[in-house]
Protein backbone atom coordinates (compact mmCIF):
# COMPACT_ATOMS: atom_id res chain seq x y z
CA UNK A 1 0.00 0.00 0.00
CA UNK A 2 1.19 3.16 -0.93
CA UNK A 3 0.74 6.65 1.29
CA UNK A 4 0.27 9.65 -0.46
CA UNK A 5 0.63 13.08 0.99
CA UNK A 6 -1.80 15.86 0.05
CA UNK A 7 -1.52 18.98 -0.60
CA UNK A 8 -4.51 20.99 -1.21
CA UNK A 9 -4.43 24.56 -2.79
CA UNK A 10 -6.50 27.36 -2.60
CA UNK A 11 -5.71 31.25 -3.41
CA UNK A 12 -1.71 29.66 -4.01
CA UNK A 13 -1.83 28.78 -0.68
CA UNK A 14 -1.45 24.92 1.20
CA UNK A 15 -4.35 25.02 2.46
CA UNK A 16 -6.78 21.78 4.79
CA UNK A 17 -10.32 22.12 4.69
CA UNK A 18 -13.19 20.26 7.34
CA UNK A 19 -15.58 18.30 5.83
CA UNK A 20 -15.14 20.19 2.80
CA UNK A 21 -16.34 23.90 3.54
CA UNK A 22 -14.53 26.34 2.24
CA UNK A 23 -15.01 28.99 4.94
CA UNK A 24 -12.90 26.38 7.16
CA UNK A 25 -9.50 26.75 5.10
CA UNK A 26 -6.31 26.68 7.11
CA UNK A 27 -3.26 27.43 5.86
CA UNK A 28 -1.03 24.59 6.84
CA UNK A 29 2.34 24.84 5.53
CA UNK A 30 4.79 28.07 4.46
CA UNK A 31 4.39 27.63 0.94
CA UNK A 32 3.18 24.32 -1.83
CA UNK A 33 7.05 24.13 -2.23
CA UNK A 34 7.71 23.43 1.39
CA UNK A 35 5.15 20.93 2.03
CA UNK A 36 6.23 19.08 -0.84
CA UNK A 37 9.96 19.17 -0.22
CA UNK A 38 9.07 17.68 3.39
CA UNK A 39 7.06 15.20 2.09
CA UNK A 40 9.92 13.75 0.16
CA UNK A 41 12.61 14.29 2.66
CA UNK A 42 10.07 11.71 4.99
CA UNK A 43 10.66 9.31 2.39
CA UNK A 44 7.27 9.94 0.19
CA UNK A 45 7.34 8.78 -3.66
CA UNK A 46 3.73 9.89 -4.69
CA UNK A 47 1.63 13.11 -3.73
CA UNK A 48 -1.31 13.82 -4.10
CA UNK A 49 -2.49 17.52 -5.11
CA UNK A 50 -5.73 19.39 -5.39
CA UNK A 51 -6.85 22.60 -6.61
CA UNK A 52 -9.53 23.52 -4.58
CA UNK A 53 -10.19 26.70 -6.69
CA UNK A 54 -10.19 24.90 -9.62
CA UNK A 55 -13.06 22.50 -8.18
CA UNK A 56 -14.93 25.13 -6.96
CA UNK A 57 -14.73 27.15 -9.94
CA UNK A 58 -14.90 24.46 -12.53
CA UNK A 59 -11.90 25.68 -14.54
CA UNK A 60 -8.26 25.05 -13.87
CA UNK A 61 -7.02 27.86 -11.50
CA UNK A 62 -3.82 27.31 -9.84
CA UNK A 63 -2.74 24.54 -12.51
CA UNK A 64 0.87 26.21 -13.30
CA UNK A 65 1.91 25.84 -9.53
CA UNK A 66 0.96 23.12 -9.27
CA UNK A 67 2.87 21.58 -12.03
CA UNK A 68 5.75 23.50 -11.01
CA UNK A 69 5.60 22.10 -7.61
CA UNK A 70 5.24 18.67 -9.23
CA UNK A 71 8.47 19.25 -11.18
CA UNK A 72 10.21 20.50 -7.99
CA UNK A 73 9.26 17.86 -5.99
CA UNK A 74 10.65 14.93 -7.87
CA UNK A 75 7.44 12.52 -6.46
CA UNK A 76 5.07 11.13 -8.84
CA UNK A 77 1.81 13.23 -8.80
CA UNK A 78 -1.90 13.09 -9.25
CA UNK A 79 -3.83 16.29 -9.39
CA UNK A 80 -7.47 16.74 -8.87
CA UNK A 81 -9.82 19.95 -9.07
CA UNK A 82 -11.02 21.73 -12.18
CA UNK A 83 -10.62 19.17 -14.70
CA UNK A 84 -13.44 19.16 -17.20
CA UNK A 85 -12.37 18.66 -20.50
CA UNK A 86 -9.32 17.03 -22.37
CA UNK A 87 -7.64 19.95 -22.66
CA UNK A 88 -6.94 20.39 -18.76
CA UNK A 89 -6.36 16.87 -19.16
CA UNK A 90 -3.58 17.01 -22.04
CA UNK A 91 -2.41 19.92 -19.84
CA UNK A 92 -1.30 18.46 -16.65
CA UNK A 93 -0.35 14.85 -18.30
CA UNK A 94 1.94 17.65 -20.66
CA UNK A 95 3.51 19.07 -17.74
CA UNK A 96 5.13 16.80 -15.60
CA UNK A 97 1.68 15.13 -13.68
CA UNK A 98 1.42 11.59 -13.67
CA UNK A 99 -2.37 10.64 -12.92
CA UNK A 100 -5.05 12.96 -13.12
CA UNK A 101 -8.37 12.37 -11.26
CA UNK A 102 -11.53 13.19 -12.77
CA UNK A 103 -14.18 14.23 -9.92
CA UNK A 104 -17.19 16.12 -10.88
CA UNK A 105 -16.54 15.27 -14.82
CA UNK A 106 -17.14 11.50 -13.69
CA UNK A 107 -20.57 12.57 -12.56
CA UNK A 108 -21.72 15.02 -14.70
CA UNK A 109 -19.66 13.83 -18.26
CA UNK A 110 -19.29 10.14 -18.87
CA UNK A 111 -17.93 10.57 -22.22
CA UNK A 112 -14.87 13.09 -21.17
CA UNK A 113 -14.01 9.78 -18.82
CA UNK A 114 -14.39 7.39 -21.71
CA UNK A 115 -11.86 9.56 -24.31
CA UNK A 116 -9.72 10.01 -21.42
CA UNK A 117 -9.30 6.59 -20.40
CA UNK A 118 -9.13 6.10 -24.24
CA UNK A 119 -6.49 8.06 -24.75
CA UNK A 120 -4.38 7.68 -21.65
CA UNK A 121 -5.24 4.25 -19.93
CA UNK A 122 -4.21 4.46 -16.36
CA UNK A 123 -3.01 7.79 -16.25
CA UNK A 124 -6.72 8.48 -15.65
CA UNK A 125 -8.11 8.14 -11.78
CA UNK A 126 -12.09 8.97 -10.89
CA UNK A 127 -12.53 11.02 -7.45
CA UNK A 128 -15.49 9.78 -6.07
CA UNK A 129 -16.63 12.13 -3.09
CA UNK A 130 -19.22 10.96 -1.41
CA UNK A 131 -21.79 12.48 1.69
CA UNK A 132 -23.93 9.54 3.22
CA UNK A 133 -23.30 7.47 0.57
CA UNK A 134 -24.30 9.64 -1.84
CA UNK A 135 -21.95 10.92 -4.21
CA UNK A 136 -21.27 14.85 -4.45
CA UNK A 137 -19.94 17.17 -7.72
CA UNK A 138 -18.27 20.78 -8.05
CA UNK A 139 -15.87 21.32 -5.07
CA UNK A 140 -18.50 18.87 -2.75
CA UNK A 141 -21.30 21.48 -3.49
CA UNK A 142 -23.58 19.57 -5.16
CA UNK A 143 -25.57 16.86 -5.07
CA UNK A 144 -26.21 14.19 -7.25
CA UNK A 145 -28.76 11.35 -6.89
CA UNK A 146 -25.94 8.47 -7.22
CA UNK A 147 -24.60 6.09 -4.79
CA UNK A 148 -21.22 5.62 -4.70
CA UNK A 149 -20.91 2.01 -5.05
CA UNK A 150 -22.84 2.55 -8.59
CA UNK A 151 -20.25 5.45 -9.84
CA UNK A 152 -18.04 2.94 -9.16
CA UNK A 153 -19.39 -0.02 -11.60
CA UNK A 154 -19.98 2.60 -14.10
CA UNK A 155 -16.25 3.89 -14.37
CA UNK A 156 -14.72 0.26 -14.00
CA UNK A 157 -17.12 -0.53 -16.63
CA UNK A 158 -15.67 1.95 -18.73
CA UNK A 159 -11.90 1.03 -17.92
CA UNK A 160 -10.98 3.37 -14.97
CA UNK A 161 -8.35 0.77 -13.03
CA UNK A 162 -7.86 3.44 -10.16
CA UNK A 163 -10.68 5.25 -8.00
CA UNK A 164 -9.69 8.11 -5.13
CA UNK A 165 -12.86 7.74 -2.43
CA UNK A 166 -13.03 10.15 -0.07
CA UNK A 167 -16.05 10.23 2.76
CA UNK A 168 -16.91 13.86 2.84
CA UNK A 169 -17.84 13.68 6.23
CA UNK A 170 -14.71 12.18 7.29
CA UNK A 171 -12.16 14.79 5.58
CA UNK A 172 -10.30 17.08 8.09
CA UNK A 173 -11.88 15.22 11.11
CA UNK A 174 -8.73 13.13 12.03
CA UNK A 175 -11.73 10.62 13.33
CA UNK A 176 -10.51 7.73 11.21
CA UNK A 177 -11.53 6.57 7.93
CA UNK A 178 -15.31 5.16 6.79
CA UNK A 179 -13.76 1.28 6.84
CA UNK A 180 -17.62 -0.29 6.30
CA UNK A 181 -17.87 2.12 2.91
CA UNK A 182 -14.28 1.46 1.53
CA UNK A 183 -14.60 -2.49 2.30
CA UNK A 184 -17.95 -2.50 0.60
CA UNK A 185 -15.96 -0.80 -2.42
CA UNK A 186 -13.05 -2.74 -2.95
CA UNK A 187 -15.65 -6.12 -2.55
CA UNK A 188 -17.62 -4.24 -5.70
CA UNK A 189 -15.19 -3.45 -7.68
CA UNK A 190 -11.99 -4.73 -8.85
CA UNK A 191 -10.24 -0.86 -9.50
CA UNK A 192 -7.66 -0.07 -7.32
CA UNK A 193 -9.19 2.45 -4.54
CA UNK A 194 -7.50 4.87 -2.95
CA UNK A 195 -8.92 6.20 0.52
CA UNK A 196 -9.11 9.68 1.63
CA UNK A 197 -10.59 11.61 4.47
CA UNK A 198 -9.96 10.42 8.30
CA UNK A 199 -6.93 9.09 8.52
CA UNK A 200 -5.13 10.72 11.84
CA UNK A 201 -2.63 7.67 13.27
CA UNK A 202 -0.68 4.54 12.56
CA UNK A 203 -3.30 2.04 13.40
CA UNK A 204 -5.43 3.87 10.48
CA UNK A 205 -3.20 2.88 8.26
CA UNK A 206 -2.87 -0.54 9.39
CA UNK A 207 -6.91 -0.95 9.43
CA UNK A 208 -6.64 0.43 5.40
CA UNK A 209 -4.08 -2.13 4.45
CA UNK A 210 -6.17 -4.96 5.99
CA UNK A 211 -9.09 -3.79 3.57
CA UNK A 212 -6.44 -4.26 0.67
CA UNK A 213 -7.04 -0.72 -0.73
CA UNK A 214 -4.03 0.21 -2.99
CA UNK A 215 -3.12 3.73 -1.33
CA UNK A 216 -4.03 5.95 1.87
CA UNK A 217 -4.24 10.25 1.50
CA UNK A 218 -2.52 11.62 4.69
CA UNK A 219 -3.26 15.24 4.80
CA UNK A 220 -4.33 16.94 8.00
CA UNK A 221 -3.08 14.29 10.31
CA UNK A 222 0.85 15.29 8.83
CA UNK A 223 0.02 18.83 9.41
CA UNK A 224 -1.36 18.70 12.48
CA UNK A 225 1.15 16.13 13.77
CA UNK A 226 -0.91 13.54 14.64
CA UNK A 227 0.79 10.83 12.05
CA UNK A 228 4.60 10.60 11.62
CA UNK A 229 4.83 10.82 7.38
CA UNK A 230 7.89 8.64 7.52
CA UNK A 231 6.56 5.93 10.01
CA UNK A 232 3.55 5.65 8.22
CA UNK A 233 5.29 5.33 4.81
CA UNK A 234 7.75 2.89 6.26
CA UNK A 235 4.56 0.71 7.66
CA UNK A 236 2.82 0.63 4.71
CA UNK A 237 6.22 -0.75 3.03
CA UNK A 238 6.15 -3.35 6.10
CA UNK A 239 2.79 -4.52 5.73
Amino acid sequence: MFVLPAIDIYGGKAVRLLKGNYSTAEQVAASPYEAAQRFAEAGATQMHMVDLDGAKDAKLVNADLIADVARTSGLTVEVGGGIRDMKAVEYYLSHGINRVILGSAAVKNQQLVIDAVKEYGGKIVVGIDAKDGMVRAEGWLDNSDIHYIELAKRMEDVGVRTIVFTDIDQDGTLAGPNLKQLDDLVNNVSCNIIASGGVAVLKDIINLSELNVYGAICGKAIYSGTLDLKQAIAMARKI
